[in-house]
């Protein structure tokens, strides 16, 4: 008879915290959590992290150190029957010596109601409650509930934390089912990069790939990779050719003004696992240099939607960085900020640092004063206009240096009707004083 399947995520899961990879800034041997566990004291607890980060096994690991029964309930799935009978379970336990664990998967899916369900059984120590969770703790669950418990934020696992679990998993492989793979370099970065810091996500794509062929010794490149997991796999992660190919056309389909092009390399890069707050930070990015202040709201708008999917996550915060990526490619465009800070500091890092001119200096003091600086400075709000017209801010060595030369669109025809108008005001007093 056939043994039963086993995933190999299953098959790998850790039972130690030796074997229990990433996660050391609350599992190294000198923090407190550790240290706890190590002499097997319990208490309740919140595990707050992305997929794949190690949650359910850490929560396994937790209960077998300490000696205690664990009772998992999945709050997709459960109700209140499912509640009461892990209750009725603790009790039992309870009268037989022991402690019980009772582990709560996606514990944020569970109403006000069944949250505070738990709360005297926590209180009287009838069970040691852990949920897992992968939205912010904050705003999901109850303050009752997070008011008895700590709360302690998992991490993606790090890229070294993920080779150890991929070295494993070969060996595994080679031992359990006798299958060698051996992945080039290459391609061995590349799943890596792919399964974005999830080990789940990663020994699934590991496990399929072991599976696409009848070989025992299989070779992975890169091709292979691809059309092993086409269905499944994207851009390759986000590093890589791919990766900043998909950047760069998004960049340019903005800058091009061609909102559908935008939004769809926005998609393939979401698709593909890119972080959406890199994103981002590349949209602030275009906002200055290649709209500017042909739009200056496109800027504010950017951080609107940074924060947005900062606060959301995923997906609801994605839908504002896609209303940016199609602002921006609908605003008129203008590179004049970018091309004039380039002018700016090329030319302070090439020239001489120049003394501040007199008259633009502070003076405090009755010696500084003296020494006749603020003398002759004129105060912009008391003249015509709010404009001291002919008054010179550079240092006297660059006097009349221009970096900045507005275009002809958006709010930028005003910004440079306004300076033209105000230059005009400067020519006019130049043209007196001579």
């Amino acid at each position: 008879m056939d043994k039963p399947y086993t995933p190999l995520a299953d098959l790998l899961r850790p039972t130690s915290l030796d074997e229990y990879y990433g996660q050391e800034h609350i599992l190294a041997e000198s923090q407190p959590l550790r240290k706890e566990l190590e002499v097997g004291q319990l208490h309740s607890m919140i595990l707050w992290g992305p997929p794949g980060s190690g949650k359910t096994t850490l929560a396994n690991i937790i209960s077998q150190n300490c000696q205690a029964e664990f009772i998992a309930l999945s709050a997709v799935l459960s109700g209140v029957k499912d509640i009461r009978s892990a209750l009725d379970e603790a009790r039992k336990n309870q009268q037989s010596g022991k402690k019980t664990v009772l582990f709560v998967d996606e514990v944020h899916r569970f109403n006000k109601a069944q949250q505070d369900a738990f709360l005297p059984h926590i209180e009287s120590g009838l069970i040691i409650f852990i949920g897992a969770t992968t939205e912010n703790p904050s705003f999901e669950l109850n303050n009752a509930l997070l008011s008895r418990s700590s709360v302690y934020v998992l991490k993606k696992l790090s890229f070294n934390a993920l080779k150890k679990v991929f070295k494993r998993a070969l060996i595994a492989l080679q031992q359990k089912q006798q299958k060698h793979l051996q992945f080039n370099s290459e391609a061995e970065t590349a799943l890596l990069n792919y399964a974005d810091g999830d080990a789940r996500r990663l020994l699934n794509a590991i496990e399929l790939l072991a599976n696409s062929s009848d070989s025992t010794n299989l070779k992975v490149d890169i091709a292979l990779l691809e059309q092993s997991l086409a269905n499944h796999y994207r851009a390759l992660g986000n590093k890589g050719d791919v990766f900043y190919e998909q950047i760069s056309a998004l960049h340019k389909s903005v800058r091009g003004s061609n909102p559908d092009a935008s939004l769809y390399w926005f998609c393939r890069m979401i698709d593909g696992g890119c972080d959406p707050h890199y994103i981002s930070r590349r949209l602030i990015r275009m906002a200055s240099e290649d709209i500017g202040n042909a739009d200056p709201r496109a800027l504010q708008l950017c951080l609107d939607a940074a924060e947005s999917y900062r606060q959301l996550g995923s997906p609801e915060g994605e839908l504002a960085l896609a209303q940016a990526v199609i602002y921006l490619a609908s605003c008129p465009k203008s590179n004049a900020v970018y091309m004039a800070y380039k002018a700016a500091m090329q030319q302070v890092k090439q020239q001489p640092a120049y003394e501040v001119p007199n008259h633009l200096r502070n003076a405090p003091t009755k010696l500084m004063k003296e020494m006749g600086m603020g003398k002759k400075y004129r105060y912009a709000h008391d003249e015509p206009n709010a404009y001291a017209a002919g008054e010179n801010y550079f240092p006297e060595e660059i006097t009349g240096t221009q970096y900045y030369f507005p275009v002809e669109r958006g709010m930028e025809i005003k910004i440079k009707q306004r300076l033209e108008f105000l230059k005009s005001l400067d020519l006019e007093k130049n043209k007196n004083r001579s």
